[in-house]
């Protein structure tokens, strides 16, 4: 998450889910109030449409619009509260950001940002408000970041406990989720509701109800809305508790009910893999560059690596000469050496001189922004890279869960902490 905030405009990649829908209606009324802020009706139904069409094109059975339009509007209450706490703590989203944003949406839907507009705008949607929901996209997912990015590092002591234990590596499971919040200063009573809402939906689960349909009617995790959908996870990703759960429950079939220090989770196995080595062809390789500068024109870089290249057909060594003249200050000391990299590590271009070569064979001159290249590859070979994988992957997993929580924390109080008033 600190590269990269997954999810970033999911709500918005789609196309049927831009249909909002905006036909004028002749009252509206608040049915929320956050903290100084409203949420009006005509907010919260054109959020259901959206939530309709999404499910519509995921081929989900929906529950009536009566039933989810509490699901929805906890979700408009917490994206208004993200959006009001970012905006108190001087988190900005400026008109750039946001047209870099739609230009994202743009590409994933294989369009230019006006024909996007124009698709927008021919389903009564008015582009200002689309903007601004993209830039309130853009403030949550800053605002979550920033949390994550106040977490202390994963260390290597701890990627250790993880490779050590008998719970890291193995099969990876597809799930969803349906969760039933309970406060953590919750009462006894508070208790004993939310495990009455767990057995009803534990019975209607047994009586046939789609998972994700029961998410959609029930479950209070931010992912309900998408039909508990939680993705793929491994086991060493999740507590024990969890990992048990899920490995003694087969594939097309749920947990029981699990109790958590925020409530009530019931998981369900939709799919399992199991991981494999990871092999793959790695380079060595050597580099010569020829960089223009002040004293060297582009021109006059190019025809010296062209007779560079000459005399290296001619039979002299190609490390010799680039430790003579190669303007690459990281390889020109060591002939040029580029030693065991996997495919892509210098980037496409480079790569794809590199595919064309067989060992011992050296490249014609080539040109990039840096300046002129010749590569000769040496060798090449099929490596086992499982542990570093496994590393990665330990440290990715320690990372995920670390950044989950933190961020479950974070919107749990922010939400316990704010005034919030429903009116429906």
């Amino acid at each position: 998450m600190k590269n990269s905030c997954r999810g970033l405009l999911a709500a918005l990649i789609l196309l049927p889910a831009l249909a909002l829908g905006q036909e004028a209606r002749p009252l509206d009324r608040i049915v929320a109030l956050v903290e100084e802020d409203v949420i009006l009706q005509s907010e919260l139904d054109q959020a259901i449409d959206m939530i309709e069409r999404q499910a519509q094109a995921r081929g989900d059975r929906l529950p009536s619009r009566s039933v989810i339009q509490e699901q929805v509007l906890e979700r408009l209450v917490l994206t208004r509260l993200e959006v009001l706490r970012a905006e108190a703590t001087g988190i900005r989203a400026s008109d750039a950001d946001v047209d870099q944003a739609l230009e994202q949406v743009a590409q994933q839907n294989r369009m230019s940002v006006g024909q996007l507009r124009a698709a927008i705008e021919a389903d009564g949607i008015d582009f200002r408000e689309f903007r601004r929901d993209v830039r309130e996209e853009l403030l949550t997912s800053r605002l979550r970041q920033r949390v994550v990015n106040s977490m202390e590092d994963i260390t290597e002591t701890e990627v250790d406990i993880l490779l050590a234990s008998d719970r890291f590596g193995g099969a990876e499971y597809l799930l969803s989720q349906i969760v039933i919040s309970v406060p953590e200063t919750a009462s006894p009573a508070e208790i004993a509701e939310a495990r009455e809402r767990v057995d009803e939906v534990l019975r209607r689960l047994g009586d046939g109800l789609d998972f994700s349909t029961a998410a959609l009617t029930f479950s209070q995790a931010p992912d309900a809305l998408e039909g508990g959908d939680v993705g793929w996870r491994s086991l060493n990703a999740m507590p024990p508790l969890f990992s048990d759960a899920v490995e003694a429950t087969p594939v097309g079939t749920y947990t029981d009910a699990l109790r958590t220090p925020g409530g009530f989770l019931i998981l369900y196995v939709r799919d399992r893999r199991e991981e494999t080595e990871v092999i793959v062809r790695e380079y060595r390789a050597r580099h010569l560059m020829l960089e223009p500068s002040e004293l060297v024109t582009p021109q006059q870089a190019r025809d010296r690596l062209f007779r560079l290249h000459e005399r290296i057909l001619d039979g002299e060594s190609f490390p010799d000469l680039a430790r003579e003249f190669s303007t690459d200050e990281t390889t020109a000391n060591i002939g040029g050496l580029l030693n065991w990299f996997q495919a892509g590590a210098y980037g496409p271009q480079f790569q794809a001189i590199i595919d064309e070569l067989e060992p011992g064979q050296v490249s014609d001159p080539f040109q990039t922004a840096m300046g002129w290249h010749l590569l000769k590859l040496e060798d090449t070979r099929q490596a086992d890279r499982t542990t570093e994988t496994l590393r990665a992957e330990a440290r990715d997993m320690l990372f995920r869960q670390k950044a989950d929580d933190e961020v479950e924390r974070f919107l749990r109080q922010m939400r316990d902490e704010s005034f919030v008033e429903i009116r429906l």
